[in-house]
């Protein structure tokens, strides 16, 4: 067990696709340590490993999953059934709260977990920690209105909010999108929201992107997009489609940055990569320092998942956003609210081609400067609202047990942090 005088945290990230779960919980645990506090993070991430951990950060790794459907989860590397790598995930859990015993508790995005596998969890800390604060942060839009409410209902969603946790954290504007109203969330439930506004991220200092510009071998007048896609579980068809466009030829003169995702399956991978190397474009099918590839760009081309579009709205990069629809259509809701705001430009998935690719980047590539200015204006608070609620809790906390260290947590600000 941790010290007493400590005030730990502890957070669930599911992280059955892709990378934005595990990279949005670094970025909030990374921004909460402070003296005296200890953050443990539940994750099925595969890639949890290779992320540089903070000193007071770590993690419990759980059996991974991988999701075949909006239904449907399998187990990623063990080769037992569904049902047998859900239970050891389920006893992971538990027996984690019951050891680290946290004054907080923040799950993302799942309110039960991976089919429910949070709710043994929740129903402990009630019953034999109550003082514990437990907390559901939610991205700032999860899908459609008519199917999120259908599933909130079936699934019982609604009474878990109500029952089971302290407050809800919603990673979002509630002016540029309300799913108070778009969810029909009820009072009882409405009342714990609290809309923290996008999260920051880390907006790398000019000698940190140095050497990859001398590595890449980047001319200062050159332009350089980077495509990216997330994981890359669904990525293919707008690296075929930019790809198509560099070998028609015709568009913008730049440079290009292709990374895959290492969720992309291996003969799409290999093939980027192939098709890549003849038209003198770099690939990478992943890339540990995102955001310092990033700072190099004069445009990035991407899917919009939130934790990308936090990337780029911190650094001010304009960029074309090419959303999935299925098997939500979070992306794409997204993509339109922004583009409404002249933050992005944005090309429907139904409208991806060589030419719909070409059009909206010769227009990025020529005036920018509208799209920075947009972001520019952009009000980033979810990193200082979080640290007040902090503050909050460890007050409590303190005034409940006179042993923990409880020293005032330093102001920060709300802007993307540099370094």
């Amino acid at each position: 067990m941790a010290a007493p005088s400590t005030f730990n945290i502890l957070m669930y990230s599911h992280d059955t696709y892709g990378l934005g779960h595990l990279r949005r919980t670094m970025a909030i645990a990374e921004h909460l340590r402070h003296r005296g506090v200890n953050i443990l993070i539940l994750t099925g991430s595969p890639l949890a490993g290779r992320y540089e951990i903070p000193e007071g950060i770590d993690y419990v790794r759980i059996p991974g999953m991988i999701k075949k459907t909006n239904e449907e989860y399998l187990p990623l590397s063990i080769k037992i059934n569904a049902r047998h790598a859900l239970n050891i995930r389920r006893n992971i859990i538990v027996a984690t709260a019951k050891a680290f015993q946290p004054h907080l508790f923040i799950v993302d995005k799942a309110p039960m977990g991976l089919r429910r596998e949070v709710i043994p969890t929740l129903k402990w800390l009630k019953r034999r920690q109550p003082r514990t604060r437990t907390i559901l942060g939610l991205r700032d839009i999860m899908d459609d209105a008519a199917s999120t409410i259908r599933e909130w209902r079936e699934k019982g969603v609604y009474e878990v909010l109500d029952q089971y946790y302290s407050e809800i954290w919603v990673y979002g504007n509630q002016e540029l999108y309300d799913p108070v109203v778009e969810y029909e969330i009820p009072d009882n439930i409405s009342r714990k929201m609290i809309f923290t506004g996008y999260i920051p991220r880390r907006v790398p200092a000019p000698q940190a992107m140095t050497p990859i510009r001398r590595e890449e071998r980047l001319g200062l007048a050159e332009k350089l997009v980077v495509v990216t896609t997330g994981g890359g579980g669904d990525g293919y068809p707008l690296m075929d489609a930019y790809l198509r466009m560099l070998e028609e030829g015709g568009g913008p003169e730049h440079r290009v940055i292709f990374v895959t995702g290492p969720f992309m399956p291996r003969p799409e991978r290999e093939l980027v990569a192939k098709r890549a190397a003849k038209v003198k474009a770099r690939f990478y099918h992943f890339y540990r320092r995102m955001e310092t590839l990033m700072g190099l760009a004069d445009a990035i081309v991407t899917m919009g998942g939130y934790n990308t579009t936090c990337e780029i709205l911190s650094q001010g990069k304009p960029s074309l956003v090419v959303p999935r629809e299925v098997p939500r259509l979070e992306q794409r809701i997204r993509a339109e609210v922004l583009s409404r705001q002249g933050l992005i430009e944005f090309l429907p998935w139904d409208a991806l081609s060589p030419d719909g690719i070409r059009e909206k980047l010769t227009r990025l590539l020529a005036d920018p400067q509208p799209y920075k200015d947009a972001m520019a204006r952009f009000p980033f608070t979810g990193l200082k609202i979080i640290s007040e609620r902090l503050g909050v809790f460890r007050q409590e906390a303190c005034r409940a047990d006179s042993s923990i260290d409880c020293p005032a947590p330093p102001a920060e600000p709300g802007s993307p942090v540099t370094g």
